[in-house]
């Protein structure tokens, strides 16, 4: 039998309701913060995530899928959404709109070739938020606020917000320098990649797992010992702004990101939920105000973060939050015959266009059998047509909550049924 890739899973009955819901309430919280939703191609010219992703990365250097089309170009699954969002925002002139700063959430798969385990996947979905124009801090601080929402709106407690800060361009060299002079005597001590990373892009050896127990890695120097003192002021005021909408956070100089775009502000959200595990990041982010211009040589600030639905799923679960209600059926219509079933297809699709949920009967079950699936469909009420109810134009009706039982005329369910389930709902 054929089976799903390794890294993929299917989305099935009950998991898809809570999906669905999810990402109905990141639609809400976007409209609520005026974010405009983006749409990117699933694939890319390979360059872009090189240039705009890093190098030195380990999503570039490992973890790409990568092809060439049949016109020979190199091309490359998105891995992450910034650079494809990026590069929209220049190709459609989006830095010409007076209406700044420029507001976009995007949510869809990407695709990195890396071990499986629980709440990591080779397809993973991602919601992200990237907002191009503006360098007040305040931006830096609205950002962090949307994936606290988030979670505060789905009910986790166990979240836990961590910040810091790169600074500055030249801020960010002056660190570089440091992490040079510190790591080298360390050099033969160091892991292949790291050895290679020093070379290219030595903040990325903090990010390193193999590495990352040896004492000398806990003891190498912070970003924020190197900050100028603009980028002091900058991270200040990022969180006077945290601190006027009450969001708790912790400095923490180890949150450094991996990728090579981010400049002043990084954070990371972490879910502090017993048994989660070490993969415990639920999302990440920060500000890159110098990647449009490595993209497209436009200088535009930039901030943004995503976070990952298969690791939110996950701590749902071990918080054990459930965000879906039993589902229920308006009406279910039974035919009672073969002859029933032209009328009874005919009106169920009639419910439906005047806003009920509705099923009938595929399966030609009995009578008996047909009231046992709809008391599994935990239908509200029950239309039976028969050929007596089919002369007549008068329908039975069974409340199936009260066990009660109407006999109306076909051109007055609708109306009834309005009075019976729509008022219900407003209530």
């Amino acid at each position: 039998m054929i089976q799903k890739p390794k890294g993929t899973y299917d989305v099935t009955k009950e998991q898809s309701e809570t999906i669905l819901y999810i990402e109905k309430l990141l639609k809400t919280v976007m409209d609520n913060y005026n974010y405009n939703y983006i749409r990117t191609p699933l694939f890319e010219a390979s360059e872009l995530f090189h240039r705009g992703v890093g190098e030195t990365t380990d999503i570039v250097t490992k973890e790409t899928y990568d092809f060439k089309d049949r016109g020979d170009r190199n091309m490359t699954l998105r891995p992450e959404g910034t650079a494809g969002v990026v590069r929209a925002f220049l190709e459609n002139k989006m830095y010409a709109d007076p209406d700044m700063p420029s507001k976009n959430w995007y949510y869809g798969p990407m695709y990195r070739y890396e071990r499986p385990q629980k709440g990591r996947y080779r397809e993973l979905y991602q919601f992200g938020v990237e907002v191009f124009g503006s360098s007040d801090p305040m931006m830096d601080a609205e950002v962090i606020s949307i994936p606290v929402s988030i979670y505060k709106l789905l009910g986790l407690k166990g979240v836990k917000v961590k910040i810091n800060s790169l600074g500055d361009k030249e801020s960010r060299e002056a660190y570089r320098n440091a992490l040079l002079a510190y790591f080298k005597p360390h050099l033969d001590d160091l892991c292949d990649d790291c050895r290679e990373r020093y070379q290219k892009n030595p903040l990325r050896i903090l990010d390193c797992k193999v590495d990352a127990d040896k004492d000398y890695m806990k003891k190498a120097p912070t970003t924020i010992e190197y900050l100028n003192e603009e980028s002091k002021t900058f991270f200040e005021n990022v969180q006077k702004y945290l601190d006027a909408l009450g969001i708790d956070y912790e400095v923490d100089p180890s949150v450094v990101r991996g990728l090579d775009y981010y400049t002043h502000t990084v954070f990371e959200i972490e879910a502090s939920i017993e048994g989660f595990g070490s993969q415990n990041v639920l999302c990440g982010g920060g500000r890159y105000d110098g990647l449009v211009e490595v993209i497209g040589d436009k200088k535009v600030p930039g901030v943004g973060f995503a976070l990952g639905m298969e690791r939110l799923l996950s701590a749902l679960e071990f918080e054990k939050i459930s965000l879906v209600e039993e589902k229920s059926l308006d009406v279910y219509v039974i035919p009672v015959g073969e002859e029933d079933k032209e009328e009874a297809f005919f009106y169920t699709q009639t419910l439906r266009m005047n806003g009920f949920t509705a099923e009938t009967d595929y399966m030609n079950r009995n009578l008996k059998a047909n009231f046992k699936q709809a008391d599994r469909l935990n239908a509200k009420f029950l239309l039976i047509l028969g050929e007596e109810e089919r002369k007549a134009g008068i329908y039975t009706l069974k409340d199936n909550r009260e066990k009660k039982e109407y006999k109306i005329d076909k051109e007055e369910i609708v109306d009834f049924l309005d009075t019976q389930i729509m008022e219900e709902e407003h209530e």
